[in-house]
Protein backbone atom coordinates (compact mmCIF):
# COMPACT_ATOMS: atom_id res chain seq x y z
CA UNK A 1 0.00 0.00 0.00
CA UNK A 2 1.04 3.49 -0.71
CA UNK A 3 2.39 5.56 2.45
CA UNK A 4 0.30 8.32 1.59
CA UNK A 5 -3.53 7.66 1.75
CA UNK A 6 -5.85 9.73 0.28
CA UNK A 7 -9.11 10.42 2.29
CA UNK A 8 -11.97 9.99 -0.68
CA UNK A 9 -14.00 7.87 1.36
CA UNK A 10 -15.75 10.04 3.92
CA UNK A 11 -19.72 11.34 3.52
CA UNK A 12 -20.25 14.32 4.05
CA UNK A 13 -22.91 15.14 6.45
CA UNK A 14 -25.75 17.47 5.48
CA UNK A 15 -26.79 20.16 8.25
CA UNK A 16 -24.71 19.26 11.36
CA UNK A 17 -26.45 20.90 13.46
CA UNK A 18 -29.82 20.12 12.61
CA UNK A 19 -31.29 18.13 15.10
CA UNK A 20 -35.31 18.45 14.18
CA UNK A 21 -36.16 15.75 16.54
CA UNK A 22 -34.00 15.93 19.70
CA UNK A 23 -34.74 18.26 22.71
CA UNK A 24 -31.57 20.34 24.10
CA UNK A 25 -33.48 20.76 27.77
CA UNK A 26 -32.83 17.10 28.26
CA UNK A 27 -29.41 17.04 27.02
CA UNK A 28 -26.24 17.05 28.57
CA UNK A 29 -24.06 19.33 26.42
CA UNK A 30 -20.91 17.60 27.78
CA UNK A 31 -22.14 14.31 28.78
CA UNK A 32 -18.47 13.20 30.08
CA UNK A 33 -17.86 15.93 32.32
CA UNK A 34 -15.69 15.19 35.07
CA UNK A 35 -15.05 11.39 33.75
CA UNK A 36 -11.75 12.57 32.18
CA UNK A 37 -9.77 14.83 29.31
CA UNK A 38 -12.70 16.31 27.34
CA UNK A 39 -9.10 17.55 24.74
CA UNK A 40 -8.86 16.70 22.32
CA UNK A 41 -12.48 16.03 20.65
CA UNK A 42 -13.25 12.16 21.31
CA UNK A 43 -12.65 10.73 17.71
CA UNK A 44 -15.72 8.50 16.57
CA UNK A 45 -15.23 6.78 13.19
CA UNK A 46 -18.91 5.32 12.02
CA UNK A 47 -19.44 2.57 9.75
CA UNK A 48 -22.52 1.55 7.89
CA UNK A 49 -23.74 -1.68 6.35
CA UNK A 50 -26.09 -0.70 3.27
CA UNK A 51 -24.96 0.40 -0.11
CA UNK A 52 -28.85 1.23 -0.88
CA UNK A 53 -29.45 5.18 -2.33
CA UNK A 54 -31.70 5.22 0.70
CA UNK A 55 -29.66 3.40 3.24
CA UNK A 56 -31.63 3.23 6.73
CA UNK A 57 -28.08 2.27 8.58
CA UNK A 58 -26.65 5.56 6.86
CA UNK A 59 -29.42 7.65 7.60
CA UNK A 60 -29.15 6.15 11.51
CA UNK A 61 -25.31 6.67 11.67
CA UNK A 62 -25.77 10.02 9.72
CA UNK A 63 -27.87 11.01 13.03
CA UNK A 64 -25.38 9.30 15.31
CA UNK A 65 -22.84 11.80 14.11
CA UNK A 66 -24.87 15.08 14.34
CA UNK A 67 -25.21 14.26 17.54
CA UNK A 68 -22.17 13.30 18.57
CA UNK A 69 -21.16 16.49 17.27
CA UNK A 70 -23.41 18.31 19.59
CA UNK A 71 -21.84 16.46 22.24
CA UNK A 72 -18.28 17.88 21.26
CA UNK A 73 -16.90 14.81 19.29
CA UNK A 74 -14.85 14.83 15.86
CA UNK A 75 -16.55 12.38 13.83
CA UNK A 76 -15.74 10.56 10.32
CA UNK A 77 -18.28 7.99 8.39
CA UNK A 78 -16.61 5.40 6.07
CA UNK A 79 -17.97 5.25 2.48
CA UNK A 80 -17.35 1.72 1.36
CA UNK A 81 -19.32 1.30 -1.61
CA UNK A 82 -15.47 0.51 -3.50
CA UNK A 83 -14.27 -1.65 -0.76
CA UNK A 84 -12.97 -5.09 -2.33
CA UNK A 85 -14.08 -8.18 -0.69
CA UNK A 86 -11.47 -9.37 1.54
CA UNK A 87 -8.38 -11.35 -0.68
CA UNK A 88 -9.82 -10.20 -3.58
CA UNK A 89 -6.88 -7.63 -3.92
CA UNK A 90 -3.32 -9.30 -3.10
CA UNK A 91 -2.17 -8.00 0.04
CA UNK A 92 -5.27 -6.08 0.87
CA UNK A 93 -3.33 -3.52 -1.81
CA UNK A 94 -6.37 -1.10 -2.53
CA UNK A 95 -6.85 2.52 -1.54
CA UNK A 96 -10.29 1.80 0.21
CA UNK A 97 -9.07 -0.57 2.38
CA UNK A 98 -5.59 1.49 3.65
CA UNK A 99 -8.06 3.92 4.21
CA UNK A 100 -10.59 2.59 6.44
CA UNK A 101 -7.55 1.20 8.31
CA UNK A 102 -5.96 4.83 8.65
CA UNK A 103 -9.44 6.32 10.07
CA UNK A 104 -9.38 3.10 12.35
CA UNK A 105 -6.29 4.10 13.62
CA UNK A 106 -6.99 7.85 13.68
CA UNK A 107 -10.01 6.90 16.19
CA UNK A 108 -11.06 6.58 19.82
CA UNK A 109 -14.31 4.77 19.48
CA UNK A 110 -16.64 3.81 16.52
CA UNK A 111 -20.57 3.22 15.75
CA UNK A 112 -21.36 -0.28 13.68
CA UNK A 113 -24.92 0.29 12.30
CA UNK A 114 -25.94 -2.78 10.45
CA UNK A 115 -29.44 -3.57 8.41
CA UNK A 116 -30.35 -6.95 9.35
CA UNK A 117 -31.03 -9.06 6.06
CA UNK A 118 -32.04 -13.12 6.49
CA UNK A 119 -31.23 -12.93 10.64
CA UNK A 120 -27.75 -11.80 10.05
CA UNK A 121 -25.94 -8.38 8.95
CA UNK A 122 -25.18 -8.09 5.87
CA UNK A 123 -22.24 -8.46 3.76
CA UNK A 124 -20.53 -4.89 3.52
CA UNK A 125 -20.71 -4.41 6.87
CA UNK A 126 -18.74 -8.39 7.85
CA UNK A 127 -16.79 -6.91 5.20
CA UNK A 128 -15.23 -4.03 6.74
CA UNK A 129 -14.95 -5.25 10.05
CA UNK A 130 -12.71 -8.17 7.94
CA UNK A 131 -10.47 -5.49 6.36
CA UNK A 132 -9.26 -4.67 10.15
CA UNK A 133 -6.92 -7.04 11.49
CA UNK A 134 -5.80 -7.23 15.29
CA UNK A 135 -2.53 -5.98 14.21
CA UNK A 136 -1.06 -4.31 11.45
CA UNK A 137 2.00 -2.81 10.66
CA UNK A 138 2.80 -2.99 14.48
CA UNK A 139 0.04 -0.93 14.94
CA UNK A 140 -3.78 -1.88 16.18
CA UNK A 141 -6.49 -0.88 14.68
CA UNK A 142 -9.37 -1.60 16.95
CA UNK A 143 -7.77 -2.78 19.99
CA UNK A 144 -8.82 -0.55 22.83
CA UNK A 145 -11.39 1.63 21.50
CA UNK A 146 -14.74 2.00 22.28
CA UNK A 147 -17.67 0.25 20.29
CA UNK A 148 -21.64 1.02 19.98
CA UNK A 149 -23.90 -1.22 17.82
CA UNK A 150 -26.57 -0.55 15.96
CA UNK A 151 -28.97 -2.43 13.58
CA UNK A 152 -32.20 -1.31 11.60
CA UNK A 153 -34.66 -3.80 10.54
CA UNK A 154 -37.50 -3.86 7.54
CA UNK A 155 -40.09 -5.47 10.11
CA UNK A 156 -40.69 -6.09 13.88
CA UNK A 157 -38.07 -5.39 16.37
CA UNK A 158 -34.84 -7.71 16.42
CA UNK A 159 -31.30 -7.99 17.80
CA UNK A 160 -30.02 -10.75 16.10
CA UNK A 161 -27.21 -8.02 14.04
CA UNK A 162 -26.56 -6.16 17.44
CA UNK A 163 -25.98 -9.24 18.93
CA UNK A 164 -23.28 -10.19 16.08
CA UNK A 165 -21.46 -6.95 16.14
CA UNK A 166 -21.11 -7.34 19.83
CA UNK A 167 -19.67 -10.18 19.50
CA UNK A 168 -17.45 -8.76 16.64
CA UNK A 169 -16.58 -6.34 18.65
CA UNK A 170 -15.34 -8.43 21.17
CA UNK A 171 -13.19 -10.00 18.91
CA UNK A 172 -11.37 -7.43 17.73
CA UNK A 173 -10.21 -6.39 21.43
CA UNK A 174 -12.65 -3.13 21.74
CA UNK A 175 -15.02 -2.20 24.84
CA UNK A 176 -18.50 -2.33 23.47
CA UNK A 177 -20.96 -0.33 25.58
CA UNK A 178 -23.93 -1.99 27.44
CA UNK A 179 -26.49 0.08 25.59
CA UNK A 180 -27.67 -0.19 21.75
CA UNK A 181 -30.25 0.54 19.41
CA UNK A 182 -32.37 -1.36 17.02
CA UNK A 183 -34.64 0.46 15.07
CA UNK A 184 -37.57 -1.51 13.98
CA UNK A 185 -39.63 -0.69 10.44
CA UNK A 186 -37.05 1.96 10.11
CA UNK A 187 -38.82 3.13 6.36
CA UNK A 188 -41.71 4.29 9.03
CA UNK A 189 -38.71 6.42 10.86
CA UNK A 190 -37.49 8.74 8.51
CA UNK A 191 -38.95 11.72 6.72
CA UNK A 192 -38.27 12.60 3.01
CA UNK A 193 -35.37 14.57 3.44
CA UNK A 194 -34.03 11.41 5.08
CA UNK A 195 -34.29 12.88 9.10
CA UNK A 196 -35.47 10.73 11.70
CA UNK A 197 -38.33 11.62 13.26
CA UNK A 198 -39.01 11.75 17.11
CA UNK A 199 -39.78 8.49 18.92
CA UNK A 200 -38.58 6.24 21.36
CA UNK A 201 -36.23 4.67 18.82
CA UNK A 202 -34.27 8.39 17.87
CA UNK A 203 -34.27 8.58 21.86
CA UNK A 204 -32.56 5.35 22.50
CA UNK A 205 -30.02 6.25 19.93
CA UNK A 206 -29.61 9.81 21.56
CA UNK A 207 -28.95 7.18 25.20
CA UNK A 208 -26.52 4.75 23.06
CA UNK A 209 -24.74 8.54 21.61
CA UNK A 210 -24.50 9.87 25.49
CA UNK A 211 -23.13 6.26 27.09
CA UNK A 212 -20.54 6.21 24.06
CA UNK A 213 -19.06 9.81 24.51
CA UNK A 214 -18.96 9.33 28.43
CA UNK A 215 -17.04 5.87 27.90
CA UNK A 216 -14.81 7.17 25.50
CA UNK A 217 -13.73 9.78 27.36
CA UNK A 218 -13.83 7.72 31.06
CA UNK A 219 -11.22 5.40 28.96
CA UNK A 220 -9.31 7.37 26.62
CA UNK A 221 -5.95 7.19 29.73
CA UNK A 222 -6.15 3.92 30.18
CA UNK A 223 -6.45 2.39 26.69
CA UNK A 224 -3.41 1.65 26.12
CA UNK A 225 -2.75 -0.28 29.80
CA UNK A 226 -6.38 -1.84 29.24
CA UNK A 227 -4.59 -3.79 26.53
CA UNK A 228 -1.54 -4.55 27.51
CA UNK A 229 -1.33 -8.10 27.28
CA UNK A 230 0.79 -11.06 29.09
CA UNK A 231 0.71 -13.02 26.07
CA UNK A 232 1.89 -10.18 23.75
CA UNK A 233 4.84 -8.89 26.04
CA UNK A 234 6.19 -12.67 25.91
CA UNK A 235 5.83 -13.30 22.11
CA UNK A 236 7.89 -10.18 21.71
CA UNK A 237 10.34 -10.70 24.15
CA UNK A 238 9.32 -7.47 25.73
CA UNK A 239 10.45 -7.95 29.59
CA UNK A 240 8.46 -6.13 32.41
CA UNK A 241 10.43 -3.65 33.96
CA UNK A 242 8.70 -2.94 37.73
CA UNK A 243 9.82 0.61 39.57
CA UNK A 244 12.13 -0.75 41.46
CA UNK A 245 14.13 -2.29 38.89
CA UNK A 246 14.20 0.88 36.84
CA UNK A 247 15.16 3.08 39.82
CA UNK A 248 18.55 0.09 40.17
CA UNK A 249 17.05 -0.67 43.62
CA UNK A 250 16.75 -4.70 42.95
CA UNK A 251 19.24 -6.61 43.88
CA UNK A 252 21.95 -8.55 41.53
Amino acid sequence: MTEEIQFERLRHLGDPDHLPAFNPDFAHRQPALGLGPLNPRPRILLLYGSLRERSYSRLVVEEAARLLQYYGCETRIFDPRDLPLPDQVANDDHPAVAELRAHSMWSEGQVWCSPERHGQITGIMKTQIDHLPLAYQGMRPTQGRTLAVMQVSAGSQSFNSVNTLRILGRWMRMFTIPNQSSVAKAYQEFDEAGRMLPSAYYDRIVDVVEELVRFTVLLRPHADQLVDRYSERKDSGQAVVTPVEAAGLSSA
